[in-house]
């Protein structure tokens, strides 16, 4: 089996370490080794340790491609893990699929992720789709906000956010008032800003990476204009908040794993601990938790096989596993009512704002917020 040997697994991961992006792929990684290394410190899994190798893909299809087939081809690795972003994704995951290789916890809530077409994709994370309905109803029912634009990168990410909050409200019987773009990989949001401008909104929603988002906000409140600003998890939201600086204040980040500092849950404890012993230096982040829970996951399906590990074993030993339990942390692989397979594990999207210390809060209620 590639990537197996006696004394170890190979996993690969193709994703953004560098550009406008760089931080959501190396906070992924270094989520997704931190679990790698907890487990390699107590002897690895059934006797293996984990390896993880990585190719810069700086988010960019056409280099997600390539990466992969070396990854594949030259690299015979076990399986694919920690991959950031949609567009890299959909470039990405045909050239798994016919190699029949397991696509691990993309970082990506897009829907054509979550299709039952697929037989070798797992999905950690909730979707776009939930998180703007999420952020829809919580405007909408919270502060009685009717007027809501939409900003979004111009690619199959941007467009699933889109597609997620107008569905949102439709639902609502509502529209949106105004849509702004900008190209992928850069921060060109000055036109699109004009366009939200026209449309008037109380709020708007923001479907980008965190330099191109912060750009927008910034220069959205230099030029007076401050509605209700919330973006999805996508973001990075230490990223966000470090760019926005004293000037992120109020804005709305949705996440799908607990807050990072929480040592509450256990498996916030168990991340902090081993973040800790990876890098001593490195702040616990939202993005780095996913990565650790999604190397949990991972290392759940490989414990699973036993020492005869297969590809087909491990997929099945997650996405046959239904409900269980990564120290606190639910996922839930269980036969949704109109499919055959669900392969997303986690369901669940908390909303965030950032305080005065740039600092991300809970946010139980937004009834004290004045759009």
């Amino acid at each position: 089996m590639p990537g197996v040997f006696d004394d170890r697994v190979v996993f690969g991961q193709s994703a953004a370490f560098s550009g406008p992006a760089q931080e959501l792929g190396i906070n992924m990684n270094l989520g997704i080794m931190a679990a790698f290394e907890e487990a390699n410190r107590n002897g690895g899994v059934h006797g293996r340790i984990l390896e993880l190798t990585t190719r810069d893909d700086a988010y960019e299809p056409e280099a997600a491609i390539t990466n992969t087939q070396a990854l594949i081809e030259e690299e015979r690795v076990f399986a694919l893990i920690g991959a950031v972003g949609t567009p890299t994704s959909r470039s990405a995951t045909p050239v798994a699929a016919e190699a029949s290789i397991p696509y691990v916890a993309p970082f990506t809530g897009a829907g054509f992720l979550r299709s039952d077409y697929w037989d070798n994709i797992v999905n950690l994370r909730a979707s776009y789709a939930q998180e703007t309905e999420e952020m829809v109803e919580r405007l909408t029912t919270d502060l009685g906000v009717t007027r809501i634009a939409v900003m979004f990168q111009d690619d199959s990410f941007g467009r699933a956010g889109y597609n997620g909050a107008l569905a949102a409200l439709e639902r609502r019987g509502m529209e949106l008032v105004a849509t702004g773009v900008y190209p992928r990989n850069t921060t060109a949001v000055k036109s699109g800003l004009l366009d939200l401008r026209l449309g008037d909104p109380e709020a708007v929603i923001v479907i980008g990476a965190y330099q191109p988002v912060a750009a927008l906000i910034s220069w959205s409140r230099h030029i007076g204009f401050d509605p209700i600003f919330m973006t999805v998890s996508f973001v990075g939201s230490n990223a966000l908040a470090s760019e926005l600086g004293p000037g992120g204040e109020g804005v709305y980040v949705t996440q799908v794993v607990p807050f990072p500092h929480d040592e509450s849950i256990p498996v916030v404890a168990s991340y902090t601990e081993a973040l800790a012993a990876l890098d001593p230096e490195t702040e616990p982040g939202f993005v780095s938790l996913e990565g650790y829970i999604a190397g949990r996951m991972a290392i759940a399906g490989l414990e699973a096989c036993g020492v005869a590990l297969t590809r087909d074993c491990f997929l099945e030993n997650i996405l046959g596993a239904g409900a269980f339990d990564i120290d606190g942390f639910s996922v839930d692989f269980g036969p949704e009512a109109d499919r055959a397979v669900d392969n997303q594990g986690s369901d669940a999207v908390f909303l965030t704002v950032i305080d005065a210390d740039g600092a991300y809060q809970p946010e139980a209620a937004m009834g004290d917020i004045s759009p």
